[in-house]
């Protein structure tokens, strides 16, 4: 089952140009969605009107098969069971972490409200912190918090608004995975708005490109990453290594030799798309497999190193990522050779 389907939704805030442009969007059950793309795409207006908080100028919302908008209807935010964790947590100041955890339950017996704090303290690994004040938490655990409260009321869709922008980069991924395990252990579909590409990627089952309003594309983190649908989705999500070439039904002909693609092509121009971590360097100049290509830059990155040579008969350079530490240097001659699969995009697409 579909926890939320979105169709045709279109929103603008001037007549001259929308924010949201009939955007369509499917999430399954208990699956954590990454809504990825730069600022000023529309995520946070889809998540607002999913949220009830805004009112869309066209299209639905369906939430477990329940519309909640659509042509003249507007549920409101309290009656959608939707769960937001917003921005830097919003915790009330003034208020116990136990009291902001049970500020979204319903008014019944207190023992049965105890509980059901106790079990998210538990789920978000903050058990023993109810009587702490939100001043003497971290800004992690002021996020786990803010996602115990969001599941208090048991939602049947938790909203994330790029929920960890603020906090230092060391913690983001443990806070991440952290967060995917509590709303998998909670029953919870998620919706994670982020400009984050390693963010969508590593933590989302699901990532869905949006670009001026609209998404361009969705699919795993890994059909995205690997086969992207066009130049600029290829080069938003994660780095992108554009080769002109012609394409020959399943092969493309490039300066780097042929390179098989994914799926067969017309024949015609255009550019075969692969990852940085495709492309192999070696010293050894009698490589016959490959092409003879100058070092021109190297940057160290820790747990890798990019590559920038240049390669006769391409204008662009091209990047190899290669880990950990690299024995080239700029100005060596070196012989590049390319390993798997490439998306192929035709010069009008």
């Amino acid at each position: 089952m579909n926890d939320l389907r979105i169709a045709g939704l279109t929103s603008s805030y001037d007549s001259n140009r929308p924010v949201l442009d009939g955007l369509d969007l499917t999430v399954p059950g208990g699956c954590l969605a990454a809504v990825l793309g730069p600022s000023g795409c529309g995520k946070t207006t889809m998540l607002r009107i999913v949220a009830g908080f805004l009112r869309p100028d066209s299209g639905t919302v369906d939430i477990r098969s329940r519309t909640v908008t659509g042509p003249g209807l507007h549920v409101p935010p309290e009656k959608r069971r939707v769960g937001i964790v917003p921005q830097e947590g919003a915790l009330f100041p003034h208020l116990t972490t136990a009291r902001n955890i049970a500020f979204g339950l319903p008014r019944g017996p207190s023992v049965s409200r105890d509980m059901r704090v106790g079990e998210l303290l538990e789920l978000v690994g903050l058990a023993g912190y109810g009587n702490r004040m939100p001043h003497e938490l971290s800004g992690g655990q002021q996020q786990r918090v803010a996602l115990a409260r969001a599941l208090a009321p048991r939602p049947a869709v938790v909203l994330l608004d790029e929920p960890f922008n603020a906090l230092d980069s060391s913690l983001r991924a443990g806070i991440r995975a952290d967060v995917r395990v509590a709303l998998a252990a909670a029953g919870a579909t998620g919706v994670l708005v982020t400009h984050d590409q390693e963010e969508a990627l590593s933590s989302a089952d699901l990532v869905a490109v949006m670009r001026d309003g609209h998404v361009v594309q969705c699919g795993t983190p890994q059909d995205v990453y690997r086969r992207p649908t066009d130049l600029w989705t290829a080069s938003f999500v994660g780095d992108a290594v554009q080769l002109p070439g012609t394409a020959q039904e399943t092969t493309a002909v490039t300066a780097l030799g042929n390179v098989p693609l994914y799926a067969p092509a017309a024949t015609g121009s255009g550019f075969a798309v692969i990852r940085p971590e495709q492309v192999a360097l070696s010293h050894q100049a009698d490589d016959s497999d490959g092409s003879t290509a100058t070092v021109l830059a190297v940057e160290f990155h820790g747990h890798h190193s990019r590559i920038s040579v240049s390669v006769p008969g391409m204008e662009a350079t091209v990047s190899a990522r290669v880990l950990g530490l690299t024995t080239a240097r700029p100005g060596d001659t070196v012989t590049v050779v390319v390993s798997g699969q490439a998306t192929w995009h035709a010069d009008d697409s």
